[in-house]
């Protein structure tokens, strides 16, 4: 019986991975995603500027193409960054080498890499073994399965995040009600697929434009013009993957990658809130789930921060919070140390009246008018905290400004992990 899972996959896409010998455990360290026809795409990068070569070659396919992907090409192992002209050639051959197998354009490749930076790629690995991942490609759930696997590198686990909505098909529906942006669930209709992978759990701050390194692959096989699918990709990120932080750093290769093949025949206008929001549903999972492996980490945390004179003050203290080594390091031994958590609240730069802050740890009352609080219970407290995840409520009484964000503590562990990262 084929697992029920395959059939959340969209149509239009095929997958295989495969063992370059880039990654030292000698597992699988390439992938692709090919599309069956140039999917319409949208990308959002890093903002660190410091960029690894791939994004700059990705930026100027996505130019060329008028935002147009036929292969995704992922490699772990090496960031492929800081390697000069070197590096930009190691992308280019193996950007060249995909086209020529696929019979596509050189600009029709997105490559992406993770891993070491500052070590020189060899291109020469990855065109070795494109003939058999073009053996090998499939549409099923294990294929897909195989690329998530194989884009890890510190991850304990694949992260991947699966969604389906139906619109009105307007070749057979009342043209009064058949639009992309007005279900039509009791009429005929079409079935639009997500799916989406991902790899991260160190260098977890994304600071992704326009607003170890996270890659995001989502898939649709809706029919969507770029210029529309980006809007639909800056409006989830905002709300999911530029809202975690493991610790603090913005890697230089972060990419999220949104490609719709069009295959389900149904098409998506601008302002359609059922496909906007299952979107943000897939994206908020891969964030959640990026954050829960992170790197050593034996704590979740969720901020809510509310009460804030704006939006942005409240992602300020949520920031300064989730990269505070004293805040984290607390939470990493339960210990409800509030006294650090209005430090980092004063230091944040966000507008504030110390004597009107109030702190919750989940419905434990913890800091009221801005001391501790008459119904504080250290043993509740330090038991609330012990727990996996838990969440932690900010009301700042300033204005309508509010934030959720999702972040870790710090473990020696995580100091484990990056002290031999390279060696």
């Amino acid at each position: 019986m084929p697992d029920a899972s395959q059939f959340l996959l969209p149509r239009g896409f095929r997958f295989a991975a495969a063992k370059a010998g880039l990654k030292k455990s000698g597992r699988a360290d390439f992938a692709l995603i090919v599309a069956d026809v140039p999917a319409s795409a949208a990308a959002v990068f890093t903002a660190n500027r410091v960029t690894a070569a791939p994004l700059i070659i990705d930026k100027e396919h996505l130019r060329a193409t008028g935002s147009r992907v036929r292969v995704a090409a992922i490699n772990a192992g090496n960031a492929n960054c800081a390697a000069g002209e070197a590096g930009l050639a190691a992308a280019r051959a193996t950007c060249a080498a995909a086209a020529q197998l696929f019979h596509c354009l050189p600009e029709e490749v997105f490559p992406s890499s993770t891993g070491v930076i500052g070590v020189p790629l060899p291109a020469e690995k990855l065109i070795a073994v494109l003939p058999a991942l073009a053996a090998a490609l499939g549409s099923d759930f294990d294929h897909f399965q195989q690329v998530a696997q194989a884009i890890l590198t510190t991850d304990t686990a694949e992260k991947t995040a699966f969604a389906r909505l139906k619109v009105p098909d307007p070749a057979i529906s009342d043209p009064a009600i058949a639009s992309p942006a007005i279900p039509c669930p009791s009429g005929p209709s079409k079935e639009i697929r997500i799916a989406a992978l991902a790899k991260g759990s160190g260098m977890i701050h994304p600071q992704l434009v326009p607003h170890a390194t996270m890659l995001v692959y989502i898939l649709t096989d809706a029919a969507v013009e770029p210029a529309v699918l980006d809007a639909y990709l800056r409006q989830a990120i905002e709300i999911s993957f530029n809202r975690i932080s493991v610790d603090g750093d913005t890697s230089t290769n972060d990419t999220v990658l949104l490609l719709a093949s069009g295959a389900s025949g149904a098409t998506i206008g601008p302002d359609n809130a059922e496909f906007a929001a299952a979107l943000t549903q897939v994206c908020a999972s891969l964030a959640r789930q990026i954050v829960a492996d992170g790197e050593g980490v034996t704590h979740v945390v969720e901020l809510h921060i509310e009460g804030a004179a704006t939006d942005a003050d409240a992602l300020r203290i949520a920031k300064a919070i989730a990269h505070s080594p004293l805040v984290k390091t607390a939470w990493a031994g339960a210990d409800p140390n509030w006294g650090r958590l209005i430090a980092a609240i004063g230091y944040s730069g966000a507008q504030i009246d110390p004597n009107r802050i109030d702190i919750w740890f989940g419905s434990l009352p913890i800091c009221r008018d801005g001391g501790r609080a008459p119904g504080f219970d250290e043993s509740a407290a330090h038991a609330y905290i012990a727990q996996r995840e838990f969440s932690i409520a900010i009301q700042l009484n300033q204005g309508q400004g509010s934030c959720t964000f999702w972040t870790t503590d710090l473990t020696v562990q995580y100091i484990h992990i990056n002290a031999d990262y390279s060696s």
